[in-house]
Order: C-alpha cells, then sequence, then structure tokens
C-alpha cells in the first residue's frame, strides 16, 4: 500500500500558500499575488455580499469602476451560493424591480451551469460554426508568446493581461475584450483562450468561462464580439491607457474593423 503525506491546510500568508502552490505544479517562481483581492472563506464571502448594492449595481455594472461585486470566486468555490446571494439581493431593495440587472447576471451563471450538466461536450467544443467568414481549421491552436508575455504593444490589452496575473481577477468586459482580440485580431481557436482564463482566474469555472468565450467566437451565439478604442475609453477609468498613439490597431470604427477581421462577410459587427 502506498504511504501518503498529508498536505498543510494552513499556511502563515497568501504568499507562503503560492510557494507551496507552486512546488506542487513545478513552477520556479510563484505567481504575484494581491492577498487584498483574494481573501477566501466564509467569512469573507459574507462580508462581501453584505457590501452588494444591488442598485448601483445595475446602474454601473459595464465601467471596470462600477459597483461591481466580485463575489464570482465565492459563487464558483461554493462558499456562497446563488439562491442566498438572490435573497440578499431582493431583502436589500424596496421594489425587486430594482434589482433586476443584477438576479439576470446570477440567472446567466446558473444557466451556464445548466448548458455544462445537459451538454457536457460543448465546454470545449465548438457547439455551432464560426460565423466570421473563417472555418475553424483557419485559426491557431495556440496562445502567442506575446499575450502570453503581456507584450502585444495594445497597451490597454496589455494592461488587462498584467491585471489577470497579478490579481486573479478581471471585470467581464476586459475579459470580452481580451476573448475578442485573441480570437479575431489574432484568429487563435477559442479553447487556448478559455484554458489560459482558467490558469488565472480566481473564479475560473468551465461552464461560464468556455461557454463565454464561445459566445464572443460566434459559435454559440448569432454574430461574433468586437470592440474598437472607443468602446474601451467609455468603460474604463484614467488608469486603463487608452490613447490612439498606444493602441493603434484598436482605433477604428465597427465598418473598418468589420472589413479588415472579417473580410468575407458584408455586415458590420459589433
Amino acid at each position: 500500500m502506498a504511504n501518503y503525506t498529508p498536505l498543510p491546510k494552513t499556511f502563515a500568508s497568501t504568499e507562503a500558500m503560492a510557494e507551496f502552490v507552486a512546488t506542487l505544479s513545478g513552477e520556479a517562481v510563484a505567481p504575484a499575488c494581491d492577498s487584498a483581492s483574494s481573501q477566501g472563506g466564509r467569512m469573507a464571502g459574507e462580508a462581501a455580499l453584505a457590501a452588494v448594492d444591488p442598485v448601483a449595481y445595475g446602474a454601473s455594472r459595464n465601467h471596470l469602476d462600477g459597483a461591481v461585486t466580485r463575489l464570482s470566486p465565492y459563487l464558483r468555490h461554493g462558499i456562497l451560493s446563488l439562491d442566498e446571494v438572490r435573497n440578499h439581493a431582493l431583502a436589500a431593495v424596496a421594489d425587486p424591480r430594482q434589482a433586476e440587472k443584477f438576479i439576470q447576471e446570477l440567472a446567466w451563471r446558473d444557466y451556464w451551469q445548466r448548458i455544462y450538466l445537459a451538454y457536457p461536450d460543448r465546454i470545449w467544443n465548438d457547439v455551432e460554426a464560426y460565423k466570421t467568414g473563417f472555418d475553424a481549421d483557419e485559426y491557431d491552436t495556440a496562445l502567442p508568446a506575446d499575450i502570453i508575455n503581456a507584450q502585444t504593444g495594445v497597451t490597454c490589452l496589455d494592461q488587462f493581461i498584467t491585471m489577470l496575473y497579478e490579481t486573479g481577477y478581471l471585470h467581464n468586459h476586459a475579459r470580452m475584450y481580451l476573448a475578442a482580440y485573441v480570437v479575431h485580431w489574432r484568429r487563435v481557436r477559442w479553447q487556448a483562450g478559455a484554458v489560459w482564463f482558467l490558469e488565472h482566474l480566481l473564479d475560473a469555472d468551465p461552464a461560464s468561462n468556455n461557454l463565454s468565450w464561445q459566445w464572443v467566437a460566434s459559435t454559440f451565439s448569432k454574430k461574433p464580439y468586437i470592440f474598437n478604442l472607443d468602446n474601451v475609453a467609455k468603460y474604463t477609468g484614467h488608469d486603463i491607457n487608452t490613447r490612439m498613439s498606444d493602441n493603434r490597431i484598436l482605433a477604428c470604427s465597427y465598418e473598418k474593423l468589420n472589413k479588415l477581421l472579417f473580410p468575407n462577410l458584408g455586415p458590420v459587427h459589433g
């Protein structure tokens, strides 16, 4: 019978835990970790839930500096349940309609999970064909090194990649921007990007993550999702560089981007 050595369950700090996990995974250096943004446990989850303002969320959720909740890691790891989060949101408002946007996002999470349970093969396989004018075999299967190293030359995207590595978190809009860039600008299969996110996000969930990548790619939606620099500037704060000179490939109208990215298609996508 094999002998197993019990793994430690407590650590002096988040950094010490990261170092230990790095030794298990064979990594030479533990990834940078912003411990302030990654407190785990039931008490931290309850504190995050208590701070949720459904009304403010509904008004500003699309902005990177909006009243987002950051509850996703607690939901992903079973520390909080969708039911208790929904009940908290309803109890926090005078009219249930004030919590509608917030509860809709919870419903999306539940929907992704139900798709995963009913059709597990859809998590790693294209649900439908790409609607980009290109076949799946025209996309690369590996993520380019410049993306992995946050050296794409598109400054706002490099900032998002760095944020992903340092915090294990990205606002949903930043996730969509990176996914669209990977799939449509660089023509890389969504699966490669999905793996990349799963390796770094604290809330990494195959259902929400992979099906969202498919939505961006157009293999689980009616059209590909793209964005331009004006959109990034609209939803980000001053800490994100949206100067045209540093993000030139994004500084186009949707009509021009459509022609550049999808030369075999006619309608504008955006």
